[in-house]
């Protein structure tokens, strides 16, 4: 079974992408490429059980298994050397990625406290979205005893919008809940 927002944005999103920017191609309506999740833990150079715990955890928020992510150089004001573990990603493609943006979107942020909506300025100029979480709790498969750190992570979501505000209808069309 196709996700739920993937049949949306075929059957609904392009046709009102197409009239609201006049596009006479359907391949040039923006469309999710990758959603990229990462996690950064500064402390793993001291604990290595805190990569594990933060790998496991991504692992259940995103169903796929994410890989460490190393140090590309050396800065001794963190005590950091190059090739030191420093945190943990993974990269959402095809079905999984609309699942997870459909969980992001209708149950996890939801779950912030005073949540009154994402910042509809957190984009970079070439249509792609980065979001900040500050606590991995907020998704339900996460259970609340067994977390040992609470930690915040980083979610980009990469689209081939050309401009933000192609980008920004897009993922309101999607059903991201931006600020008012």
């Amino acid at each position: 079974m196709a996700p739920r927002l993937k049949e949306k944005y075929e059957n609904e999103i392009i046709k009102s992408l197409m009239e609201k920017f006049q596009y006479k191609n359907v391949m040039e309506v923006p469309r999710l490429e990758k959603v990229v999740i990462n996690m950064g833990v500064g402390e793993g150079r001291d604990n290595p059980k805190l990569i594990e715990s933060a790998v496991k955890e991504l692992e259940i928020i995103s169903g796929q298994k994410p890989v460490v992510t190393k140090a590309k150089k050396s800065i001794a004001n963190f005590k950091l050397r190059e090739g030191m573990n420093v945190g943990t990603k993974v990269t959402l493609r095809g079905d999984r990625m609309y699942y997870f943006l459909d969980k992001l979107m209708n149950i996890a942020l939801p779950r912030v406290r005073d949540f009154r909506g994402v910042s509809d300025t957190a984009f970079d100029g070439r249509g792609n979205y980065a979001l900040g979480i500050k606590e991995q709790l907020i998704f339900p498969e996460i259970e609340y005893d067994k977390v040992e750190v609470i930690r915040g992570l980083d979610i980009v979501i990469v689209t081939t919008a050309k401009t933000d505000e192609e980008a920004k209808v897009f993922l309101q069309e999607m059903g991201m809940p931006f600020r008012k």
